[in-house]
């Protein structure tokens, strides 16, 4: 019987069985290299830039040390100091009080305009090239511009107040006020970047729907509650998680607007592990502030991740 399959090979002007079992492994393996070959510079970069930096910030958190010297193990000491430390607990509040009124600000403001410029009209690829503006805009310019328009004696928007019997606050100058500031000038500043993204959400929407709603008599609220958001809910899913990281993190804007100030009313993490690390010189202690920042964002995007799913289902 194999003497006649032999043959039947053979006859066909196929190599024997072995020799193809040889080709086609050789063809899986050139096929395995040539796709590490396209994703290996990748992990490369991922591995050097970002994983062995996050393991040595955890290896750092639990020692001391000032750049000079071999660093000494102290063990979760930093930890504990973080309990006592009132200028931490400072930038931590302020940290959270800004994300949650960032977000949900900048999320309405940004799917707001996206709805406003998604319309049929005339020069909205120009009002969409104005919104985006800001973000590509160096924040030191942006900072120093609205640090002129909000400026308490001289500054238009407290003179535009004025006009209408109101008397505008001290905005960066005042401890209440200094956070809010930043607050609407950063929400000013991204809207337009997180407007494109909805945008995009928009569009992948589909007309029928939207015609069988109207023919069902809904209304234009009805339709945004029931066919919009729904449609958008892969977009807002991602638009929060980006918003939620970019909160807890933000440094630059804060830095030079207000550098923390009036006192530490608008310190936040950021800006404390920047001053502990790089004017104080005590890496170790800074590093372990960078732990909790960092172990903050994954408890907070791994809760966001169960409640997307949670809703999908």
């Amino acid at each position: 019987m194999s003497t006649l399959v032999v043959d039947d090979d053979r006859r066909a002007g196929e190599p024997p069985a072995p020799l193809r079992r040889r080709r086609s492994l050789s063809l899986t393996l050139r096929s395995t290299l040539v796709g590490w070959s396209f994703i290996l510079p990748n992990f490369i970069g991922f591995a050097v830039l970002t994983l062995v930096p996050v393991v040595i910030l955890f290896y750092m958190s639990m020692t001391s040390w000032n750049v000079f010297g071999a660093a000494n193990w102290v063990g979760l000491d930093n930890f504990e100091r973080l309990l006592q430390d009132r200028s931490f607990h400072k930038a931590l509040t302020n940290t959270l009080y800004y994300a949650v009124v960032h977000i949900p600000l900048t999320l309405g403001a940004s799917l707001g305009l996206a709805l406003l410029l998604n319309r049929k009209l005339k020069g909205v690829a120009f009002f969409r090239t104005v919104a985006f503006f800001p973000y590509i805009t160096s924040v030191v310019a942006i900072a120093v511009v609205w640090n002129m328009l909000l400026s308490p004696d001289t500054g238009p928007v407290n003179q535009i107040l004025g006009w209408f019997g109101i008397d505008g606050p001290g905005w960066t100058t005042s401890s209440t006020w200094a956070m809010p500031a930043i607050i609407l000038v950063s929400v000013w500043r991204e809207m337009g970047y997180y407007m494109l993204l909805f945008l995009a959400g928009l569009q992948t929407v589909p007309t029928q729907l939207y015609e069988a709603a109207r023919l069902d008599g809904a209304s234009a609220w009805q339709r945004f509650t029931n066919v919009t958001l729904p449609c958008l809910r892969p977009t807002t899913f991602f638009v929060t998680v980006m918003l939620t990281i970019a909160s807890f993190k933000v440094l630059d804007l804060v830095l030079v607007m207000t550098n923390g100030g009036p006192g530490q009313s608008t310190l936040v993490l950021s800006q404390y592990i920047f001053n502990k690390g790089f004017v104080e010189n005590q890496f170790g202690y800074a590093s372990s502030v960078a732990v909790v920042l960092f172990l903050i964002c994954i408890a907070v995007t791994i809760f966001q991740f169960l409640v997307n799913k949670r809703r999908e289902s």
